[in-house]
């Protein structure tokens, strides 16, 4: 999606508070020739800090340690999320071994 659609989409986003998130590192798009490529993942983040600055009014110097703390959960649930898919690849003795710890 390019940074049209995205500020369409968002209306009272504008392009300058845009770019200073993404100078910021708070969203990271690809850069190509004709502008900045956001994907799926960029315009739901993108999203996350609209809401975080609009609708909760959490100040601009705070929202890099939601972020940071946002990022730290995702990473966190896709460890989870491997360590079950780990515990299922086990016999059922060793399951209800490690059920039971």
């Amino acid at each position: 999606m390019r940074s049209e659609a995205v500020l369409a989409l968002l209306g009272d986003l504008d392009a300058g508070e845009l770019t200073a998130w993404i100078e910021r590192g708070w969203v990271r798009p690809e850069s190509g020739v004709a502008g900045w490529e956001f994907l799926e993942i960029d315009v739901a983040r993108i999203r996350l800090i609209h809401d975080l600055r609009r609708q909760m009014d959490v100040a601009e110097d705070t929202v890099p340690i939601v972020l940071s703390l946002l990022d730290q959960v995702y990473a966190l649930r896709a460890q989870l999320r491997d360590v079950l898919a780990a515990v299922e690849r086990q016999s059922p003795e060793v399951r209800a071994l490690l059920r039971s710890a």
